[in-house]
């Protein structure tokens, strides 16, 4: 268990690296420069400014190259996101896509261990 909970970690940080994205999105169908519009900008510079933070922290306990491979995840937190609060279609290319990319962190992640030990 131990070794688990830097990445339960890690992906924690990265799912609030993902709602930068929706923050993002929300502010592109504002009007410029209009109270709502600095307003999720300013949420997307407050998650960015978190993330970073909390990113330093956990490659502490994770190699960079694993860390850096697991932040692939958020294509997929991204799709959900879209799904969920922007109600876009999730294709079967879209999941294909998560899939591939998903064992490829698996990959890198397992690969990763057995070269340490």
């Amino acid at each position: 268990m131990k070794k688990i909970k830097p990445y339960l970690i890690l992906h924690l940080i990265l799912l609030v690296y993902s709602l930068s994205g929706i923050c993002s999105k929300t502010a592109s169908s504002k009007q410029f420069l209009s109270f709502e519009f600095i307003l999720f900008y300013g949420l997307v510079l407050f998650i960015m400014a978190v993330y970073a933070l909390l990113w330093q922290q956990v490659l502490k306990s994770i190699p960079l190259n694993i860390a850096y491979a697991n932040k692939a995840v958020t294509l997929v937190w991204g799709m959900i996101w879209g799904a969920v609060v922007f109600k876009e279609q999730i294709t079967i290319t879209n999941i294909i896509g998560a899939v591939v990319v998903l064992a490829g962190v698996l990959l890198m992640v397992t690969g990763g261990e057995k070269k340490n030990e």
